[in-house]
């Protein structure tokens, strides 16, 4: 087929991109010639871009969103016939804004916006504009005169094509007692069973989730572990979703590669329902698990609608440990319910439960991000703090009700730009703001003997 197709990935977290190898394989398997650009790494292709066709622009976080409309002026300077299609769950949170950034029918950011199972549908639009065909005749694909939900029916996945991508080792690491090993990245299943309100995943999938074959995962972990991985990530929104499939791909896994070692991402009550199962995918080589916990109050957990207390967040930890299975916490600590004396108490649980090592500092700075379409805006639309939608900045604006903990903020957002190595001093530094804005004194802390001491790690640290 005569179409060029160039796609590009701006940010995946360290990761070798699998939305443009999985992306790339079904257009293959189409026909059509297709070449992959991950600009995490490498430089902007002037010459595919004027020669492109068709582009696609992945945008799986909030991240790679901002460096993917950065890059759209480029392209349209080089290549202004081009058709530049968003796809991933933040193009779909923020397609009115691709489509038409200020209503005035400028030239848009995006031609076409896709989300959900977004392959087979961007294949159908490739095909409809070699032929010439119109464009909203295409299922789930969004343009500036038709919105479209986006389609997360059932589609047959290819093994991931990683054959144009940079070399593995150009991407994050798998970090245990200072030994750095190559790190590999695979999806098993898309979608959540779960309705947390600020989850960019909820509205696409609503609860819903698709596994990916058995077959296809190994296919993919096999080609990676044979490209240097000796480490694989599972990037699926929730691992335990489907606790069955979960576990044949470990056991597979492992009795291919009993040397492999994984990372995976799981919800508080999925630690508490599978307890069972942790020690067999320890042994089965799991050396860390992300969890999102969120925050140590219970009302900021129910603002959220997580799931799950504080109470089980300890329960939690005493399940992981009994199962020697390290966890590295994530947290949204900045939100609007989140109260100045929460954050310290915070940061004495991180204390009491020994987690400073377990978490990097980028974590204690997070803050809430409330993008278009996010289910919080349906509880919370009417709330004193919310602003108006900052269309450019991909979020709604909010303040917080105590301007105190706005301060807190800007004062930990330096502390861990200066201290994201160092994940000591970086909690020390940002336990003193905080009891330094609270106007309490600090408790005299007996510091551990040994600092050094880090939890096992990917190199490139888990945010939005």
């Amino acid at each position: 087929m005569s179409s060029n197709v160039l796609l590009l990935s701006c940010y995946e977290l360290g990761h070798q991109p699998i939305s443009l190898a999985l992306t790339a394989a079904f257009l293959r398997e189409a026909g059509f010639d297709v070449t992959t650009f991950d600009l995490s790494v490498e430089s902007f292709p002037l010459t595919e871009a004027a020669n492109a066709d068709f582009v696609g622009i992945s945008s799986p976080m909030h991240t790679a969103m901002r460096l993917g409309v950065a890059t759209v002026s480029r392209l349209r300077q080089v290549n202004p016939t081009a058709h530049i299609c968003f796809f991933g769950l933040y193009a779909y949170l923020n397609s009115e804004y691709l489509l038409n950034p200020n209503g005035q029918g400028v030239q848009n950011l995006a031609d076409s916006v896709i989300a959900g199972e977004y392959e087979t549908p961007m294949v159908n639009l490739v095909n409809a504009l070699q032929k010439g065909d119109v464009v909203s005749s295409v299922d789930g694909i969004m343009t500036r005169d038709k919105t479209s939900t986006p389609i997360i029916s059932r589609q047959d996945y290819p093994v991931p094509d990683r054959s144009t991508l940079p070399d593995i080792d150009h991407y994050a690491q798998f970090i245990k007692n200072d030994r750095a090993v190559a790190a590999g990245y695979v999806e098993s299943s898309r979608g959540c069973l779960h309705l947390c309100r600020h989850c960019p995943v909820v509205p696409i999938y609503n609860g819903r989730f698709r596994v990916v074959p058995l077959n296809m995962v190994l296919a993919d972990i096999r080609q990676q572990v044979h490209a240097g991985a000796r480490h694989i990530t599972f990037g699926d929104p929730d691992f335990l979703n489907g606790p069955g499939h979960a576990m044949k791909i470990t056991r597979a896994m492992h009795a291919e590669f009993p040397h492999l070692s994984f990372d995976f991402t799981t919800k508080v009550e999925h630690i508490l329902e599978n307890c069972e199962l942790l020690p067999e995918l320890r042994n089965r080589g799991a050396a860390f698990v992300i969890s999102a916990f969120e925050s140590t109050s219970d009302q900021v957990l129910e603002a959220l609608d997580k799931g799950h207390s504080v109470a089980d967040l300890n329960d939690a930890l005493n399940v992981l440990e009994r199962a020697n299975l390290p966890v590295q916490p994530t947290w949204v600590p900045f939100n609007p319910w989140t109260s100045l004396d929460d954050y310290v108490n915070f940061l004495n649980w991180t204390r009491e439960r020994k987690l400073i090592a377990s978490i990097p500092p980028v974590q204690y700075s997070i803050r809430l991000l409330l993008p278009p379409k996010s289910k919080l805006l349906q509880e919370y639309r009417s709330s004193d703090w919310l602003g108006s939608l900052d269309p450019e900045n991909f979020t709604y604006v909010w303040h917080h009700p105590d301007s105190r903990m706005d301060a807190l903020h800007e004062s930990v957002s330096v502390i861990v730009e200066k201290r994201r190595e160092d994940p000591w001093g970086a909690f020390q530094a940002i336990e003193q703001a905080a009891y330094d804005i609270a106007g309490r004194e600090m408790p005299i802390i007996e510091e551990p003997v040994i600092r050094h001491i880090m939890a096992p790690r990917l190199t490139e640290d888990w945010f939005c």
